[in-house]
């Protein structure tokens, strides 16, 4: 670190300790002119942005994700914690990935496979409004799909 009076560039620490916005303030001594000065250290992060359908960008927000899946399991025995894990898992797999941008389709897609292990009533409000249904074809071939799904699955287990 360089000395903000003498421009040398040995200094030790004296003193570090965090700061309440998560910063470590550390105090320096030059090693030429014994003068103390402060450094702040902060972790710097990548903001990750969302990619709209309409194709906008705004920064990735959890909450948004955690009301939907509330939403969705509304009136249903799922538990707080159970959402609560599956919007944590989301969030790490986004923060994880090392992309800076995300659709909201990605998402929202891993937003429903967490919800079709937890509660398939729950899975079939989300898909609803996360894929739009247009008619109700669309909607009978999704719960085609999610029969055949839990079916085959029965199927399996009953083989063991």
């Amino acid at each position: 670190m360089k000395c903000i009076f003498c421009n040398c560039t040995d200094s030790r620490v004296v003193d570090s300790r965090p700061t309440e916005d998560g910063a470590i303030r550390r105090r320096r001594e030059c090693e030429r002119c014994g003068r103390r000065f402060t450094t702040y250290e902060k972790i710097e992060t990548l903001p990750l942005l969302v990619i709209k359908k309409d194709r906008r960008r705004e920064p990735f927000d959890a909450d948004k994700i955690r009301r939907g899946l509330v939403k969705a399991c509304e009136k249903r025995p799922v538990a707080i914690a159970d959402i609560e894990a599956l919007v944590n898992e989301i969030e790490m797999a986004m923060l994880n990935s090392m992309d800076q941008e995300v659709t909201t389709t990605r998402i929202g897609e891993m937003a429903m496979d967490g919800l079709r292990k937890l509660d398939e009533v729950s899975y079939i409000r989300f898909a609803s409004v996360h894929r739009q249904f247009k008619d109700i074809q669309t909607f009978m071939r999704e719960l085609s799909q999610l029969l055949a799904e839990s079916s085959s699955g029965k199927e399996q287990e009953s083989k063991r």
